[in-house]
């Protein structure tokens, strides 16, 4: 008869408990901090590609008003009233964010309370209806941005992440 020798499972065991520190409850609050993240990264996006306006002196007006109204919904909107604004860090501000769980997706929901965002976005017509301003795109031209750059941005906080556990 074949000897088949001896096998030591003191490895297999440690595997098996590194596994077992992947519970629910971590993959969850991972997932969470992907989707902060990615938030963080889109409103730095948009908030750079944002126009100020430019206005004589003589009017009174101050630009940027659009640029700074850049928010995450959430039910702490007032709290919240510009993004790295009231002395907030961007780290803080990112950690801030409401992350809505729906089904195997997770949201967060980007908004400028501004009532002209969307003309700008888009574009409009002139006043008198003769002709159209062009839109920018700050937020379309972001997100097809960060849709790009998200996977190599997830693989690397992935890899971070079983790093962490599997070289602990």
């Amino acid at each position: 008869m074949a000897k088949w020798g001896s096998c030591d499972f003191r490895q297999l065991k440690g595997l098996q408990d590194k596994i077992n520190q992947l519970k629910e409850d971590d993959a969850e609050a991972f997932c969470r901090a992907c989707a902060k993240e990615l938030a963080a990264r889109l409103l730095a996006k948009v908030i750079k590609r944002t126009p100020v306006g430019d206005y004589p002196s003589s009017t009174g007006k101050n630009g940027g008003t659009l640029r700074r109204g850049w928010t995450a919904k959430s039910e702490r909107e007032a709290e919240l009233t510009a993004v790295f604004g009231g002395g907030q860090g961007g780290g803080a501000y990112a950690n801030s964010l409401e992350i809505k769980k729906v089904g195997n997706t997770y949201e967060v929901e980007i908004v400028n309370p501004c009532s002209y965002a969307s003309y700008v976005e888009y574009g409009h017509r002139t006043r008198g209806g003769k002709g159209w301003v062009n839109g920018r795109y700050m937020m379309t031209i972001s997100e097809q941005e960060l849709d790009v750059q998200s996977p190599a941005i997830l693989e690397r906080k992935l890899l971070k992440y079983l790093g962490d556990v599997f070289n602990a």
